[in-house]
């Protein structure tokens, strides 16, 4: 983040232009709008501000420009044709910590202006940090056409209220919820039409029902791609007042969730401490029962060995109300990055799932239906258990030859295939780091045809356990 963005109150408070043009003018505007108090330094003032001083909007200081011009002044802004002035404005200003910007020069600048989409109090603004501006102007004009002209209103209403809202509402959580039923329903339709009265008639209702209860969502948040999140999931990460992830979800994600949530780790990941699952259920309920909205949110998909069910089995037992948000399983995101296709009428009429969680002595999967060929196998966090999978695998009729992926990091910028044989697996794994994801299979040879994550995706090919060495 190139700059730090903020709102100022400037009502009041000395601000200085430095040039008197079309391009001083429209900085100058926006000042007032603000309530500054604009003072100018121009050797020629356009039509815009001789009206503005007849009409005593601004004050006129001097023709040139002088540093002792900057004392006592919050920021400043210097629009003038001559780069020598402009310069000695950001140079002075920045002797004197006063906030400068010296229009269109992007290096002068100690803050820069956004484009704005203004309907007050509420006033979205956009920003490239200088580097697209045009960009930035054809994003507003995108939301000046999404945001209805009625938001100015719905604000002023709610603020006159939230007083009164205080005393009969007491708990923040419970605010927030009658606030989010407010904008999304009758409240806001009324305010549309102009219906100002039944408008606050309506706020007045809602708050003598509001019950929040606490409910949890179950999310799948994908393989770690953010794009990959569903509409559904993202809209529950923005109301959450608690999340539970895993080390799974991606920063990408995470970065996706309400500002303000509670974020509560309850990972397991080898070689590192584990929050255990009986705590993770109880703390799901714990945080429901006080009446919050808890994400649960688990990477790729909550039901694909996640252990989405039980922590479901212990919310249905405790009475508390949940949903499910499906998301994107590693299997499906990661194969589809790395250009390996599940299934395909040449080589592989199925495909099966498993967890790499075997017991190398005793286990009861059936290796025999594993190692049948014209099948995908993927298997899940199997690097440990690389050489247990690839000697049952052999030795229960699978070709030493066939071809097979680990992807680490899959979706992820920094995503890795490793390739090789059957044969070869156990030294593959040596050379891969968690999360990663096992594929065994013919369509793996498909992955130099199909792969598409460009740049972003480095490729090992290993034909021979020698290159390894």
């Amino acid at each position: 983040m190139d700059y730090l963005p903020i709102f100022a109150d400037l009502k009041r408070r000395p601000c200085l232009v430095v040039g008197g043009g079309e391009v001083a003018w429209r900085k100058t505007r926006m000042l007032l709008k603000a309530g500054a108090d604009v003072r100018l330094v121009a050797p020629e003032i356009n039509s815009d501000f001789k009206q503005a001083l007849q009409s005593d909007e601004i004050t006129l200081l001097a023709q040139e420009f002088s540093p002792a011009h900057l004392d006592g002044i919050f920021l400043a802004i210097a629009a003038t044709d001559s780069k020598t002035v402009n310069a000695l404005v950001y140079q002075s200003a920045n002797q004197r910590q006063v906030l400068v910007n010296v229009v269109d020069d992007t290096k002068r600048c100690s803050f820069i202006v956004p484009s704005i989409v203004d309907r007050s109090p509420i006033i979205v603004a956009i920003s490239s940090s200088g580097r697209a501006p045009v960009l930035a102007r054809l994003i507003r004009e995108k939301l000046e056409a999404i945001l209805p002209q009625h938001l100015g209103k719905m604000a002023e209403i709610a603020g006159r209220f939230r007083t009164k809202l205080t005393k009969v509402v007491n708990t923040l959580t419970a605010r927030r919820y009658f606030w989010e039923q407010a904008f999304n329903g009758r409240f806001s339709e009324f305010v549309a039409a102009g219906r100002d009265k039944d408008a606050e008639q309506e706020l007045q209702a809602l708050s003598r029902k509001v019950e929040p209860k606490g409910q949890v969502a179950l999310i799948g948040a994908g393989p770690g791609d953010a794009g990959l999140l569903t509409l559904r999931a993202l809209q529950l990460m923005q109301q959450a007042d608690v999340v539970l992830h895993d080390y799974l979800v991606s920063d990408e994600v995470m970065e996706l969730v309400r500002r303000d949530a509670e974020l509560v780790s309850v990972g397991k990941k080898a070689g590192f401490h584990s929050v255990p699952q009986e705590e993770t259920n109880r703390l799901l309920v714990h945080y429901a029962q006080q009446g919050k909205r808890v994400v649960r949110l688990k990477g790729g998909d909550p039901f694909v060995f996640g252990r989405g069910g039980e922590e479901l089995e212990v919310l249905f037992e405790a009475g508390i109300s949940f949903q499910v948000v499906p998301g994107i399983t590693a299997a499906a995101g990661a194969t589809a990055y790395a250009g390996i296709p599940l299934t395909h009428r040449d080589y592989a009429q199925s495909t099966m799932f498993i967890t790499g969680h075997l017991k190398p002595d005793g286990d009861q999967v059936d290796w025999s239906t594993l190692a049948r060929g014209k099948q995908t196998l993927v298997i899940y966090m199997g690097l440990m258990k690389a050489c247990h999978i690839e000697n049952q695998l052999i030795s229960h009729g699978r070709s030493i030859e066939t071809p097979v992926a680990i992807i680490e990091r899959g979706t992820q910028k920094h995503q890795k295939v490793l390739k090789g044989q059957l044969s070869e697996l156990t030294d593959l794994a040596e050379h891969a780091a968690s999360p990663s994801l096992i594929v065994v299979g013919e369509v793996v040879n498909l992955s130099e045809k199909l792969h598409w994550f460009g740049k972003q995706e480095q490729q090992v090919q290993h034909t021979a356990v020698v290159r390894l060495a």
